[in-house]
């Protein structure tokens, strides 16, 4: 599940505000906690309308407090509603009025370097293809700095995150946020895969991803972008603190924010891909801030004592 924080200046508070401003839509809130349910089954629940059930399904999708899959059924297609917000956070401020013991950096996501990648994979901007679909050799390609949508069956890609500003200070928290998902060809809603993250080479955790999503288009994807292929992921955080490491508000293991010595190298690298011994090997989809649900890139927030 996912964690976010909004403040005043975020453009999603009002969304999100709305969504929480009715009873019926806390109350869909509290079903989805859980299990996923159809529309109609929401209606049931609840009793009332599926016209009324599928309206405050939509506040709720807008804001990205839920999101919905479209899955055949037995007269066309049908609605599954999977809750996506697990802690949510406002902050009654503005982000350029965080002190500065924050610091935030955003590593576009064509910006790795070093990758091994295999098929299926490809990379892509808001204007088209970067280069042959479904060819390794073609991530060397310059204009994958422009990419704002990558994709490969297997393998990884290596970011490296500026680490000067750390040098005389104790960073207490670090946390890495990405969109991914699954990949298969076009997409598959059945479709695992272990995403796992290294930091300074050190593992911080495997996500088991449950889907390559599609079925609804992403909400930032641009209008050339196939509806038959993947449209959005989910937004995941590895954070890594004194008392541990964490995928969201999991605890993933006991290696603590000291243990990947942020400080001793000229950068962070960060991995993001499939383990080669990974039970589920179905690939990564990652997003950047102008494809799938999240403005967003690859953003390292380093809090500091």
């Amino acid at each position: 599940m996912e964690k976010r924080t909004l403040d005043l200046n975020d453009e999603g508070l009002v969304l999100t505000a709305r969504a929480l401003a009715s009873e019926v839509r806390i109350d869909i809130l509290k079903l989805l906690c859980k299990e996923s349910l159809k529309v109609n089954e929401i209606a049931e629940r609840l009793d009332i309308p599926a016209s009324t059930a599928a309206l405050n399904v939509k506040v709720l999708e807008e804001a990205g407090l839920i999101y919905c899959d479209l899955q055949p059924g037995i007269r066309g297609s049908m609605k599954v509603c999977y809750k996506q917000v697990d802690d949510l956070h406002i902050r009654l401020d503005m982000e350029e009025s965080i002190n500065e013991k924050t610091e935030m950096i955003s590593m576009p996501i064509g910006n790795y370097v070093d990758y091994k990648v295999s098929p299926t994979c490809g990379i892509v901007n808001e204007k088209g293809h970067i280069d042959d679909e479904d060819e390794p050799r073609c991530f060397y390609n310059p204009a994958r700095t422009t990419a704002k949508l990558i994709w490969f069956g297997a393998g990884y890609v290596e970011y490296r995150f500026p680490n000067a500003a750390i040098q005389n200070r104790k960073v207490k928290l670090a946390e890495l946020s990405v969109e991914l998902c699954s990949e298969a060809s076009d997409y598959d809603l059945n479709c695992k895969s272990d995403i796992t993250v290294w930091i300074n080479g050190m593992e911080a955790g495997t996500w088991q991803c449950p889907s390559d999503f599609g079925g609804r288009r992403g909400k930032l994807n641009p209008d050339w972008w196939p509806d038959k292929n993947t449209q959005y992921g989910q937004l995941k955080a590895w954070q890594l603190t004194k008392a541990g490491t964490f995928i969201d508000t999991e605890k993933i293991s006991e290696r603590a924010i000291n243990d990947y010595r942020l400080a001793d190298n000229p950068y962070i690298s960060v991995k993001i891909g499939i383990k080669e011994d990974a039970e589920h090997i179905g690939g990564v989809n990652i997003f950047g801030d102008s494809f799938g649900d999240y403005p967003q890139n690859i953003v390292l927030k380093l809090d500091y004592e």
